[in-house]
């Protein structure tokens, strides 16, 4: 409870000198994660210390800027169109249209929201709509149908670790208002067959989106280089949108994301607009209502600062990176998924012709690798690790793979570790078929986490005494 202010009371937060504030944050990020070492994967794409530099010019010359109002700030409704017409020619349709989005959980919500509008305008009979998905689609999509009152049916993958355009096909009702596959998708790092899906939607008049979150900045680049990419962008007729994040391969700052139209017939349902508020009319063609400047004018710094030879080098350097990795991998004796992958994204696994007898734990050997100093990205069903290869990570090869064996030959010697750390918690949650009982576990895990925070602050604030 927050203890009641009295007119003439002091307040609640005293001034600071501005150094010692400083002073406290960099303080504070000391027990982050190393992500400039190259020891984190997923989280932070950096592009070294000089870009970082101009992200954060860029940012601060525009960090009180709102994009709620372009007739205010003309300059980031040039650098939002700007952005969408790179994005809209990098994905081979020179009249895009879109927006710049928060991240890509956003352009996501943005374009389901969209698919359900147009909907409910052309085909109002349908009352419970449905999405067909791969089981691989992100959660954002899942968090967008919770919210927007939307069903996913998800439908198995084929044995390649790709969608299956038959099976999705057959998932198609009377009540779908679109499907939506990505390139690639995040656990395995595969494309999945985008022109197949798009003939199906043509077929079946009905919108496809592609999630590529992920690889929509890496991809061009890949196919430059001439490394072999499946088609997954607006070159197959039936896709209408697609989302990529800019504070991904894009090395913007964060929060930026794309999301990015065909057409405008197809965009204009994305459009919000209120008539009736005593403060004005009141539009919006985003989630969110004030549209911070900030990252907006560090994606557009990025895009121009990089730029086409910029990006290559870039990409370039991802992509021989990942393929050092799945090879070092390998020659430890685990499994790398999905091949040699269609993006930078590597994904291993516990052997599945493993030597007698070895029934590796690979969240053990995740939990001895974080001991190591790296942050390391689990995931299940099956068990895998995860790595988000970037250019950042070209000189982290050789440490990761020592450690990497040196984690494995610990936990083979002492399978105890499977029954400590993390790894207990992780295998339970992969093992458990109610899949609520998971949601619940891990919600519970979540509100103590922050009803402790909220507890402590409290305590910190009754110590203090009144003020």
């Amino acid at each position: 409870m927050v203890p009641h202010m009295s007119h003439g009371a002091k307040t609640m937060i005293p001034v600071r000198d501005r150094d010692a504030v400083l002073q406290e944050l960099a303080a504070m990020r000391a027990r982050d994660t190393r992500w400039r070492d190259g020891r984190v994967f997923s989280l932070v794409y950096h592009a070294g210390d000089a870009h970082e530099q101009l992200l954060k010019d860029a940012h601060a010359m525009y960090a009180s800027a709102n994009l709620l109002n372009p007739m205010a700030f003309p300059s980031l409704a040039r650098m939002e169109r700007e952005i969408i017409e790179i994005a809209g020619r990098l994905f081979h349709a020179a009249g895009a249209v879109g927006t710049v989005t928060s991240g890509g959980t956003e352009s996501i919500l943005c374009a389901v929201a969209a698919y359900r509008d147009r909907a409910r305008r052309e085909r109002p009979w349908i009352r419970s709509p449905e999405l067909v998905v791969p089981t691989t689609i992100h959660p954002a999509f899942d968090k967008a149908a919770h919210y927007l009152g939307v069903k996913l049916v998800k439908v198995a993958l084929r044995d390649d670790l790709r969608a299956d355009p038959r099976a999705m096909a057959r998932a198609i009702t009377w009540r779908t208002i679109g499907m939506c596959a990505s390139a690639p998708q995040y656990p395995h790092g595969v494309v999945d067959p985008i022109a197949e899906l798009g003939a199906i939607a043509q077929k079946k008049k009905i919108p496809l989106h592609v999630d590529a979150c992920v690889g929509g900045w890496m991809l061009p680049w890949l196919e430059q280089l001439g490394r072999p990419v499946p088609l997954w962008d607006f070159r197959v007729p039936g896709v209408t949108s697609i989302s990529a994040d800019l504070h991904k391969y894009a090395y913007a700052g964060k929060g930026a994301s794309t999301l990015v139209w065909r057409s405008m017939d197809q965009m204009k349902y994305q459009i919000f607009v209120a008539t009736d508020f005593p403060g004005g009319i009141y539009a919006s063609p985003t989630m969110i209502g004030t549209r911070p400047g900030g990252p907006i004018a560090a994606a557009w710094a990025a895009l121009h600062a990089l730029g086409d030879e910029g990006y290559l080098a870039l990409a370039k350097t991802a992509a021989d990176t990942a393929d050092r990795l799945r090879a070092g991998i390998r020659e430890l004796g685990l499994d790398v998924l999905g091949g040699a992958g269609d993006a930078t994204i590597v994904t291993w696994a516990a052997p599945s012709a493993g030597r007698k007898g070895d029934k590796l734990d690979v969240y053990a050997v995740a939990d001895r690798m974080e001991s190591r100093g790296w942050t390391i990205d689990r995931q299940h069903r099956p068990a895998t690790i995860h790595l988000t290869v970037t250019a950042n990570h070209a000189g982290i090869v050789d440490p990761y793979l020592a450690d990497l064996r040196a984690s494995l030959d610990e936990v083979r010697r002492d399978p105890r570790l499977a029954k400590s750390g993390s790894a207990p918690m992780y295998g339970m949650a992969a093992k458990m078929p109610v899949r609520g009982l998971v949601a619940r576990k891990v919600r519970g895990l979540i509100a103590d986490m922050y009803a402790r925070t909220s507890a402590q602050h409290l305590a910190e604030a009754r110590a203090a005494g009144p003020r």
